[in-house]
């Protein structure tokens, strides 16, 4: 089975238990950044894996999502932020950077622009790590690791805040999904992996030094206290996060910038599968 991976700091505490602790047997994990993953899955060529909450709407007939676990925030994230020269009102018709890593942010962006402050900018695709010294983009959406640097821009605006201020509701920026094909082929790995990342999360309460220690060796470079970047991420897929998951597909799907969806369809966990600790 293809396990993929998003490749950022964020997700990493998932991946604590099996990559420090006790390796999946027949699991191969696929690191990448969220857009890649998102295409893998969409291809087929994964079996499982966190994607951007927008790509959900590419994938809803082939695919259901784990109940439990999502990568959102209520308010700050710190690591998903919109870094202008300019302040976000002055954005009309000027030059705006979005990262090519990740869908999610990219309709956040346009959503926030266009239905809350009436901006219509010029669009640019970039590379994961834009830079605005060059004057070449006014504003870029930069996530992830490369969000977390000092001194980006003039004005930063993390996008969970945002949007917590603008609609009330939180941001589920990825989820975790399942190839509907996988179900019956690959059922006991699945149920391996689903136990896995319980025990990781279980390890936030119980062994969160060793898990921090670990985070920071993976990822060196990122300037920025772990510990309280993880306290601002929620990771249980509670009810108001699903409420919020809806109302961004419903939004995004309104505004055109996603096909639009219908109720999303959750895997039916079987108890004696998923939670038992054989298989």
């Amino acid at each position: 089975m293809r396990l993929g991976y998003i490749n950022y700091l964020n997700c990493y505490p998932y991946y604590y238990h099996m990559f420090e602790k006790e390796p999946l047997a027949n699991v191969e994990i696929v690191p990448a950044s969220p857009t890649e993953l998102n295409r893998l899955m969409a291809s087929g060529e994964l079996d499982m894996s966190p994607i951007s909450a927008a790509a959900y709407a590419d994938m809803e007939d082939e695919a259901v999502l784990l109940p439990d676990f999502c990568l959102s925030s209520i308010g700050y994230v710190r690591s998903v932020i919109l870094a202008s020269r300019m302040p976000i009102e002055d954005l009309h018709r000027k030059r705006v950077g979005l990262s090519s890593a990740s869908r999610t942010s990219v309709v956040l962006v346009k959503t926030l622009l266009k239905d809350y402050y009436a901006i219509e900018p010029e669009y640019s695709v970039t590379e994961p790590n834009p830079r605005l010294e060059d004057g070449v983009l006014d504003a870029a959406l930069i996530i992830g690791n490369e969000a977390m640097r000092e001194d980006i821009s003039p004005y930063i605006y993390d996008l969970g805040d945002l949007w917590l201020r603008k609609t009330g509701y939180p941001v589920v920026f990825a989820v975790f999904a399942l190839r509907k094909s996988a179900l019956e082929k690959y059922a006991e790995r699945i149920g391996a992996v689903i136990r896995s990342y319980r025990r990781s999360l279980a390890v936030l309460e119980t062994g969160r030094d060793d898990l921090l220690r670990k985070a920071r060796q993976r990822y060196p470079t990122v300037n920025y206290d772990v510990d309280s970047y993880y306290r601002t991420l929620h990771y249980v897929f509670d009810p108001r996060l699903k409420d919020a998951l809806a109302y961004y597909l419903d939004k995004a799907g309104d505004l055109g910038f996603i096909k639009k969806v219908g109720p999303v369809e959750f895997l039916k966990e079987d108890p004696s599968l998923w939670q038992g600790e054989h298989g």
